[in-house]
């Protein structure tokens, strides 16, 4: 009997990183329906929860960042190293992949380099117009490199690159579980869902309004959520928008109460409405239903966006790794595919009068749309995929 397709997948923690890999093992799983994919990681509860919601095996190493810490911590993650390589080595062993893919983050470094001690053929993912430092090491021994921008820096003399496009996830379910806030239809007062009873909303309950996406990504972002607040708050008209906001897990409950006093101050006929949660399980999905998202501008969010064609307003993450957030929402706003803004220039003031422009201007918005989608590539998972499959069929 012939032996199904075998794959690793390793790195993580973040959305950045696990979102795309989970893009590839789905489509690895379309072309090679009996194929067995692991996921290797650091065990961090995100990649737990995320990837037993798609349906994926998991197995954790030791291993910790060195980029950014103290002495003491840089220390003790380079004495990790060579626990974290036995650790992958065993894996590879027991698992017996027929290739290796690193998606980025420190946790991909050692079972990279692990299966390349074991002879078998490896691959790493860069996302971001920058890359990593992970994967600028990985890059000298993997046999391909995939690249979300035609010109990343740091992997610009290899050979072994190949441009794709990020890979974009599919949705994992039909539902959006959120808090709903809005003006009740007989009276000024707010309804208000409580924490710990989430509702269900579908596509087909949301208003045909002008939707607003406001998101950090998977950990949320504080200053964008109160600049987004301020900017309600600035509007002597909010009946004509319909909000969903992942508000992130560390802000959740600041902004849900912001918008629970909202809701009680608005007057019928000014009705606002908005859905909000610390964390959407689809977000491309929700991405497909707004006019306008503001958000960050990690490369998953970004190659999302322009795979459907949306209008964004990016907020590049001011202290990502070699500032890549920003690079990458240059990517998109010198093109005019895309507003932009510094993290430290944002402001209510100029969110509101954003989304009034936004609003009362749909050619423009329909415009800056057009030209995101012709930046996008919404079939990189696939060609990844395939040529996975196809080099590890090759002799190495």
């Amino acid at each position: 009997m012939k032996r199904a397709f075998r794959v690793i997948i390793a790195g993580g923690k973040t959305g950045g990183h696990l979102f795309p890999g989970i893009a590839i093992a789905q489509a690895l799983l379309r072309i090679k329906p009996d194929a067995s994919i692991l996921f290797v990681g650091t065990g961090a509860s995100f990649e737990i929860q995320t990837l037993s919601r798609y349906g994926f095996a998991h197995e954790r190493i030791f291993s910790a960042g060195i980029k950014g810490k103290g002495i003491l911590e840089k220390i003790k993650a380079a004495l990790q190293i060579p626990v974290s390589i036995i650790q992958s080595v065993n894996i590879i062993i027991k698992f017996r992949p027929d290739i290796v893919v690193g998606v980025g983050g420190f946790s991909s470094g050692p079972v990279v380099l692990g299966a390349r001690l074991c002879g078998v053929t490896t691959a790493i993912q860069e996302q971001n117009s920058i890359a990593g430092i992970t994967n600028r090491i990985l890059a000298r021994f993997a046999d391909v490199i995939f690249t979300s921008f035609k010109d990343t820096r740091g992997l610009e003399q290899s050979t072994k690159t190949i441009h794709t496009g990020n890979t974009i996830r599919k949705n994992e379910t039909d539902h959006l579980i959120v808090h709903n806030f809005q003006s009740s239809h007989s009276c000024g007062d707010a309804s208000y869902i409580p924490e710990n009873r989430p509702s269900i909303v579908t596509a087909k309950e949301l208003k045909k309004k002008f939707t607003i996406l406001v998101t950090g990504g998977s950990q949320g972002a504080k200053s964008i959520n109160t600049a987004f607040i301020e900017a309600l708050e600035l509007m002597k008209y909010r009946g004509g928008y319909q909000i969903i906001h992942q508000t992130g897990a560390a802000d959740e409950k600041r902004v849900l109460e912001i918008y629970k006093k909202i809701a009680a101050q608005t007057k019928t006929e000014d009705s606002l409405e908005v859905h909000a949660s610390a964390f959407f399980n689809d977000l491309p999905r929700i991405q497909a239903m707004a006019d306008l998202i503001i958000c960050r501008a990690g490369a998953g969010t970004i190659s999302e966006i322009t795979a459907i064609g949306k209008a964004s307003l990016l907020v590049p993450y001011p202290f990502a790794a070699d500032d890549h957030q920003t690079f990458n929402a240059k990517s998109l706003a010198d093109r005019g595919a895309a507003w932009m803004i510094s993290d430290k220039n944002l402001s209510g003031e100029f969110l509101k009068e954003k989304i009034e422009f936004a609003h009362s201007h749909p050619d423009e918005l329909s415009q800056i749309a057009t030209r995101a989608k012709e930046l996008g590539n919404p079939f990189a998972d696939e060609t990844i995929a395939s040529i996975c499959i196809q080099m590890a069929k090759e002799p190495h």
